[in-house]
């Protein structure tokens, strides 16, 4: 199978603009990423997809590959996709088998936990992929930040919500929780069927993608990771990763 790594990047996030710009230990944040997607071991090939020139003057200046996409995307899942269609369009020869979706705001990404998003579609019985991690704080929990998941008995993804779910109110035992990560590894139909649904009731409500799968009957296999996820959301996630940075082994293969 050939695999491709997308990293979505835009400049004009609400929460935080320029995010991907930003600097740590002299390296934008978008340029972490990339470096650290391509030590994957199963990864082919990694492209940044984004809507700003700048972002691809820099990807390009440190030898990277990065693909113009629409500036009208509300979704990363959709920027993903739009960034396959382009490169599959400007290399014919070339066709990807799964395409795995990289946040361009987690700079501190391991590599292998690429590689543990994507094994779950090696054997070709499953479409979609996505990596999860125990919320340990009731902080945590509460955060609208974070992107609750609850589970089936078979691993499958039910349902993902921005509230804490599931509920606490009517049981006395501990709750275990998961976060939804945005490492997110699709078939080539799966992501291109995304693109061709209408965008969904809940999908809208509660502001997450994956939403759209679930509610169209699209399993989403879930795969827990024990390794530490530090996304950045605001200047203050910032400042904590530049510490956190200084002392990352990853960090020293590639500064």
């Amino acid at each position: 199978m050939k695999i491709l790594g997308v990293i979505p990047a835009r400049l004009a996030a609400s929460r935080f603009p320029n995010k991907p710009m930003k600097s740590i230990l002299g390296i934008p944040m978008v340029g972490h990423c990339y470096f650290r997607s391509k030590l994957s071991k199963l990864v082919d090939e990694v492209y940044v997809a984004t809507c700003d020139q700048e972002i691809i003057d820099y990807v390009e200046k440190i030898g990277g590959k990065a693909i113009m996409t629409s500036n009208v995307h509300e979704r990363a899942t959709e920027r993903t996709a739009e960034a396959l269609i382009n490169i599959e369009n400007c290399y014919p020869e070339t066709r990807y088998d799964i395409v795995v979706m990289i946040q361009g705001d987690e700079p501190l990404i391991d590599p292998s936990m690429i590689d543990d998003s994507i094994r779950p579609l090696l054997n070709g019985d499953k479409q979609v992929s996505n990596l999860m991690v125990s919320l340990t704080t009731r902080s945590d929990v509460e955060s609208p930040n974070n992107v609750k998941v609850v589970l089936g008995l078979n691993g499958d993804a039910l349902y993902m919500s921005r509230e804490p779910i599931p509920s606490k109110e009517k049981y006395s035992e501990e709750i275990q929780y998961f976060r939804q990560l945005g490492l997110i590894a699709f078939t080539r139909d799966a992501l291109l069927n995304f693109i061709k649904l209408k965008m969904t009731k809940l999908e809208i409500i509660e502001s997450v993608d994956m939403n759209r799968f679930l509610e169209n009957g699209i399993p989403i296999h879930m795969v827990e990771t024990k390794l530490e996820v530090d996304a950045v959301d605001t200047p203050d996630d910032l400042i904590r990763v530049v510490e956190k940075m200084e002392n990352d082994l990853l960090y020293k293969i590639y500064k």
